[in-house]
């Protein structure tokens, strides 16, 4: 049986740019489109040309593309104006790009209060923009804002606008749940609805976050007539974010009805790649990747339970609803208080380590890894410091070095300028072989001083520290009161886009840090093949 063709819009670059906090540069763009391209989506939206010096530099100069259409987003011909002299529609129209994607209101609501026109001039202007796309010869998209709110209001109106696009010569007319509080069961409703007024219309839909379900929507919309789909990767997007195609991709591709009914341009080897552009972006923003994300996350597929650890291990389907190499992840057994022998085993054999199950040394790792948990530390989220405690155990791991001491003062002063700030210093005295080496760092913390001093000198292993950089911190109290026992957890990661994550615990918050930026670098050095 053929199946109908889905085709997917990213508007990461667009939408996404809006996320609180990002702020993509001309390079990010070109290196995440070009990821995009690779991954087989149909559109990339680029940004909105002529809007700020950012987007107008990458569509001056756009990456080349393989496949996908590089598209331009602006809005509809303001009011008062003509299409043809309204300069921030004439900058979308003359970027480089195959597409054009327009955004005008379809929610009468927002006609009366914020444009403060009639209906009708509302109407005109997208269909007189929509004709400059065509004009143009560029494929034109329609984005209908607040679509399902103003079919809800006055379905009469917001029909209108987006037939007056669709017979302006729009190829996509896109329903856009803007506020992303409309339920799945009234878009799967009234997109239907849609398509039965208008069946030569092509549907998108675009969804936002703000109730957690802008995937499930954009699903509904699929069942209810919808062929494009419009998300950004991870979710990114303005206040609680858009359909995240991270999730969508997947679902789309491996899940019934849609596995069944429909097709899209992105294979079963190019979804293999989903995790590592999911990371690629994390990466680009300089963000810890969202550990518990569907599909893409690192514990997406991470089994803690030793029940559950134990039946994975006879057969993944047990706890896992697709295999993580679909999507280019993979699986994880964690090793906890809450473990036995066989995630021990389990773990150990991820890093490469083959050991008898009778073995007295698992009995006695087993035992110190709860004792160790029971004080504190946790490991099924310090994945490197695991494995450090379980080859230490073996005699695998070389003593790099040895803090004989180190010391950290923080000061409050006056500057040149006569500010008060305060700054940190720290003295650490390392062994490396017989080689004694003090090294001093500053920073504007005692934790950043303390790993600036710690990675400044360590001899003749120095050179494996090159790139090696602190890019998570996390601090959790344990206990009560001023005297309370802490943990910290540390995520580096170096030049070649490795990550791993140490432990510490101490009632001192600086010991406790100082033991997880330690095992950090010896995790390096080991990994890395250093030799005493």
């Amino acid at each position: 049986m053929s199946r109908e063709r889905l085709f997917i819009f990213d508007t990461t670059l667009r939408d996404g740019a809006q996320t609180q906090g990002v702020d993509f540069s001309a390079e990010d763009k070109r290196q995440i489109a070009l990821a995009l391209d690779e991954l087989g989506v149909d559109y990339i939206e680029g940004g909105w040309p002529g809007a700020n010096p950012t987007d107008t530099a990458f569509f001056s100069a756009p990456p080349k593309l393989a496949r996908a259409s590089l598209t331009a987003f602006g809005m509809t011909k303001r009011a008062g104006r003509s299409a043809a002299n309204d300069p921030g529609l004439s900058a979308v129209l003359d970027a480089q790009a195959s597409a054009v994607c327009l955004v005008g209101k379809a929610w009468d609501f927002h006609v009366d209060v914020a444009l403060e026109i009639t209906h009708q001039e509302n109407i005109d202007g997208i269909s007189e923009s929509i004709a400059a796309v065509v004009k143009k010869k560029r494929e034109a998209l329609f984005d209908a804002e607040h679509f399902f709110d103003g079919y809800k209001a006055n379905a009469d109106f917001a029909l209108a606008c987006i037939r007056a696009a669709h017979e302006a010569g729009a190829r996509w007319i896109v329903l856009c749940d803007t506020n992303g509080g409309t339920m799945p069961e009234d878009v799967y409703r009234i997109v239907s609805e849609v398509k039965a007024k208008l069946p030569s219309v092509a549907l998108g839909i675009h969804a936002h976050n703000d109730t957690e379900q802008a995937v499930a929507v954009s699903l509904a919309a699929v069942r209810g007539g919808a062929r494009q789909v419009q998300g950004t990767l991870n979710g990114l997007g303005e206040r609680c974010g858009n359909a995240n195609l991270c999730a969508l991709l997947p679902t789309l591709l491996t899940k019934t009805p849609y596995a069944t009914q429909f097709e899209t341009d992105v294979t079963p080897e190019q979804l293999r790649r989903m995790t590592s552009v999911s990371r690629l972006l994390d990466e680009i923003l300089n963000r810890a990747p969202n550990r518990h994300a569907a599909y893409v996350g690192p514990s997406a597929f991470a089994h803690k339970g030793g029940l559950h650890s134990s039946a994975v291990q006879k057969d993944p389907r047990t706890y896992e609803h697709v295999k993580p190499e679909t999507v280019g992840n993979a699986r994880h057994i964690l090793v906890s208080d809450q473990a036995g022998r066989s995630n021990l085993l389990s773990r150990l054999t991820e890093f490469g380590l083959d050991i008898d199950s009778k073995d007295e040394r698992l009995a006695r790792l087993l035992e110190d890894v709860k004792q160790r948990e029971f004080l504190g530390y946790a490991y099924d989220g310090a994945e490197a410091s695991f494995e450090l405690l379980a080859r230490r155990a073996l005699g695998q791991v070389p003593d790099y070095f040895e803090v004989e001491s180190f010391r950290v003062i923080v000061e409050r002063r006056h500057n040149a300028l006569g500010d008060l700030t305060t700054v940190s210093e720290a003295v650490v005295k390392v062994k490396v072989g017989a080689e004694v080496i003090h090294s001093v760092g500053a920073g504007n913390g005692p934790i950043n001083a303390l790993d600036a001093a710690l990675r400044r000198d360590l001899g003749k292993y120095s050179s494996y520290l090159s790139g090696l950089r602190l890019v998570d911190y996390k601090v959790r109290i344990l206990t009560s009161g001023t005297e309370a026992v802490t943990r910290v957890m540390v995520e580096s990661a170096d030049a070649k886009g490795n990550r791993w994550s140490t432990v510490g615990v101490s009632p001192n918050i600086v010991d406790a840090s100082f033991e997880a930026l330690a095992d950090s670098i010896t995790y390096k050095l080991y990994r890395d093949g250093a030799r005493t």
